[in-house]
């Protein structure tokens, strides 16, 4: 039987898998914000990854990106960390032209999909990471690089002794700030009620951060956030959703 080839997207897997190991082998317990959902690759999420990850794909680096040659303009970026399957990312970027979109995902269909369907658009303001959004933000992302925040339906964690997971917590709310330029954006929506109510809790604890919400809340549901299909199934079921929306505020002198 012949040896089956190991391709860059299984790799990529691969890597993912591994994610709670050190480089020399050992166990490294660390609460994360993300299940490592790798699931299983169609053929054609792996031949899109195979073929176009050089086109779209980004790999971590401790270095910070230089966002003006991945992108070739000085366009704003906007981040998004969790993207899903990619379709409401890709028809963002589609809707906007002006501006240039990075996208952070670990479930690796997801990314194939997302480069799939990229590629159908014609895209070229769109890159794609396959790696923690945390060391992202920490090593690869400069400060004051990134002109909006996006978190769409993030886990909930739903329950309390797993409340930790959850990626909206005031230490990575600091991070985001640090990655902010004055004047961007961190915009979230959830179908959590829970959830909503911890974000807001979290976001108004932050005095540069300027809710955006009329009533010190939620605001509508924007027309310019494509629904998912995940979101349409919970509309149908009842379910609420809840959209947070906060702009970082200048920084004060002193003088």
């Amino acid at each position: 039987m012949s040896e089956q080839k190991i391709t860059f997207a299984d790799q990529k897997r691969k890597t993912v898998e591994n994610a709670e190991f050190t480089e020399d082998g050992r166990y490294k317990r660390k609460v994360r914000s993300f299940v490592l959902r790798t699931g299983r690759l169609s053929e054609y999420q792996k031949n899109a990854m195979n073929t176009h990850w050089a086109d779209f794909g980004l790999d971590y680096q401790r270095e910070h990106f230089d966002f003006s040659a991945i992108y070739g303009n000085n366009h704003p970026v906007i981040l998004e960390i969790g993207f899903g399957m990619g379709k409401s990312l890709v028809e963002m970027a589609y809707n906007n032209p002006d501006k240039n979109y990075l996208g952070i995902e670990v479930h690796t269909p997801g990314v194939g999909a997302c480069i799939a369907y990229a590629l159908e658009k014609k895209l070229t303001n769109l890159r794609l990471i396959c790696h923690d959004a945390t060391e992202i933000l920490r090593d690869s992302i400069a400060e004051g690089s990134l002109a909006g925040l996006q978190l769409f339906f993030p886990d909930p964690w739903h329950k309390a002794k797993h409340h930790k997971r959850r990626i909206v917590q005031p230490a990575f709310i600091t991070a985001v700030m640090e990655k902010l330029c004055d004047g961007g954006f961190i915009h979230m929506a959830t179908d959590w009620q829970n959830y909503a109510e911890h974000m807001l809790e979290v976001l108004s604890a932050n005095p540069r951060l300027i809710n955006q919400s009329p009533q010190g809340d939620y605001i509508p549901r924007p027309e310019f956030r494509p629904q998912t299909k995940f979101e349409q199934r919970g509309q149908r079921l009842g379910h609420g959703v809840w959209d947070l929306y906060f702009i970082k505020a200048e920084q004060v002198s002193d003088s």
